[in-house]
Formats: C-alpha cells, structure tokens, sequence
C-alpha cells in the first residue's frame, strides 16, 4: 500500500470545442484499448475513469498522465478520487485545469469521514459540502444541470447519478440487512463503510439510498421524450458485473436492485461505473456497462487490471489516454 500524497500538478486549463464521438459497439472486451492515429483523428472526446483513489502514490504517475488529446476532450470520474476531502477536491480541480468539462459522481470513499481528515462533515452534509468545493472549481456535480455531449449522431446527455448502496444485493437469500451483515462480519467480510460511510441525518445507509434513488428517479422522469443519455454511477446499475468478484458478500455494499433496467428505461448510449476494480464492458440488454477503474496499486498484477486505461466512450473500441505502471 502506498503512502498517502495530497497534490497533484497543476497544468494551464483547456478551453471547450465541440465534440465529435461515434457510437460504440457493444460486446464484451477488456476494458480500454491502444490509440491508433485513426481513432486520434476523430476529434474531441468523451472519455471516462473512476477510482484514481489519489491519496496512494502508486497512483500518482497514472493521474498526472490523465491528459487530453485535444482542447474539447471531456472527462467523467466515476467516484472513488480518494477518502479525504481535499485530497479529492486538489485532483478534480487539476484535471479541469487540463480538460475541457470534468464530470464527476461519488464514490463511497469520497462520502467517508476518515479520522484526521480536516473535514469531519458526515453524510449528506459531506456530499453538500464537496458539491460546493467542485463547483468553485467549475467541476459538473450530480446536482447541477446535467450537461449535453454534442456528436455526429446527436446530443447526448451525461447523466451523473448520486447513488448509493442498500444491501439488496446480498446473496445470502433469507438473512435480513443486519443478519447478512453480521454474517459477513463472522465471515471476515467487512466492508468499511460500515465505520466511515455515514448516512447523517437519515437514520440508516439503505434510507438515505432509497431517497437518493428517489430523487434521481424523478429527475431521470423529467427528461423530455427520446432524449439519449450516458448514466455515470459509482455503483454497477445491474448485479451481473458482480458475478466476477471473488467474495460475493462484498456486493451487498456495491449497489442496488432499484436501479435494474434504468439503462433500456432511459435511453443510456452507455453505462460508465466502477467501484468493482475489475474494468471491463459488459452488454446487458443492448447496453454497453463500462467499468472504468484505475483501482489500487497493489491490484496491478490481477488478470482484470490490465490495460488500466480511460476509456473514450461512444467511439468504436474506445481509445486510452492514460496507461498506468505495472
């Protein structure tokens, strides 16, 4: 594990052109894919990264190397940039000052109240508390209008959800939250969250995940007839990408069954999520659902890590601008 490291370099801010993406293909592959000078020539990007987790420096050579193609290269970060509040706010602010519009959602680290850390707001005054900080820094927050990625093909609204998990996916059939989690407890399967993840003032963490997904329910209803979109959550929208982890107990505390079909029901071009460290495309039910994690240094060597790549989404293949050391 590698020592924490709060700063980043700072390098001169982009200025915004149009964007020009082709759809994807949907099948599944390994996440990410080499830069050939045809794919280059495309023009602006809409690319996608999640869990820099910033505070190792393992991960510091990777994030200083997230750089654009051109001046009108969007990037989304899927949550996860690290656990403490500064430490996330200094990286998103560098990678606006290189990119043309950054998007970002939270990630359960992001929302931790870690001892030491400055600031020791909790829950939902945390979230306020970051949305705040990142709009200082012209950062696009779930809680802003949700910007229009224009292609060849059409604009498509980046849609940055604010969601969290409720242990409905839990794959011990019978056991209630709290049985399953004391399970998992006498198992040696504990998730953090359970310590730094508070859900103040909402008086548990599946709570404030129900009025999250309500009120993202409402907002995604909103949008006028036909309108295409790119859903961004730190979290898989579906349980199958959690087939592949290796401790099924860990997914109780990775997402939702509320947020099943979101994707066909809102007319998602693509899913980008993360969370799991395993990047890859999956297809579910004509949707590509990309994970698009940087992870922790120490997971370079397992057979999902490589390449550790953003991806360009709506582009056919996709198209890396970072490759991260072994």
């Amino acid at each position: 594990m590698g020592r924490r490291h709060p700063r980043l370099r700072r390098t001169p801010r982009r200025r915004p052109r149009p964007a020009r993406p082709r759809h994807g293909r949907a099948r599944p592959r390994p996440f990410g894919g080499a830069l050939s000078t045809h794919q280059a020539d495309h023009g602006p990007g809409l690319y996608a990264i999640s869990d820099l987790h910033a505070g190792f420096d393992g991960n510091l050579d990777a994030i200083d190397r997230l750089r654009p193609r051109t001046d009108g290269d969007w990037l989304v970060v899927a949550g996860d940039v690290a656990d403490r509040f500064g430490t996330i706010v200094d990286t998103l602010d560098r990678l606006r000052d290189r990119f043309a519009r950054v998007v970002w959602t939270p990630g359960n680290h992001d929302l931790w109240t870690p001892p030491g850390d400055p600031v020791q707001a909790r829950g939902a005054e945390r979230y306020g508390a970051l949305v705040d900080a990142l709009r200082r820094h012209d950062v696009t927050t779930p809680d802003d209008d949700w910007p229009v990625w224009t292609s060849g093909a059409g604009p498509v609204t980046i849609v940055p959800l604010h969601l969290l998990f409720d242990y409905s996916f839990r794959d011990t059939t019978g056991l209630s939250r709290r049985e399953a989690v004391a399970e998992a407890r006498r198992s040696g399967v504990m998730s953090s969250d359970e310590v730094y993840l508070h859900p103040d003032p909402f008086e548990s963490r599946d709570a404030w995940s129900r009025a999250l997904v309500d009120a993202a329910r409402r907002r995604l209803d909103a949008l006028p007839d036909g309108v295409r979109t790119v859903l961004v959550n730190h979290y898989p929208l579906e349980r199958g990408p959690l087939a592949r982890i290796r401790r099924a107990q860990i997914g109780m505390w990775a997402g939702t069954t509320a947020t099943a079909g979101w994707a066909v029901r809102y007319r998602a071009e693509a899913v980008v999520y993360g969370h799991l460290h395993i990047p890859v495309t999956d297809v579910i039910e004509g949707v590509p659902h990309h994970e698009v994690s940087l992870g922790y240094p120490r997971e370079r060597g397992h057979e999902w890590s490589r390449p550790r790549r953003a991806l360009r989404l709506l582009e056919p293949g996709g198209a890396d601008i970072v490759v991260t050391p072994s």
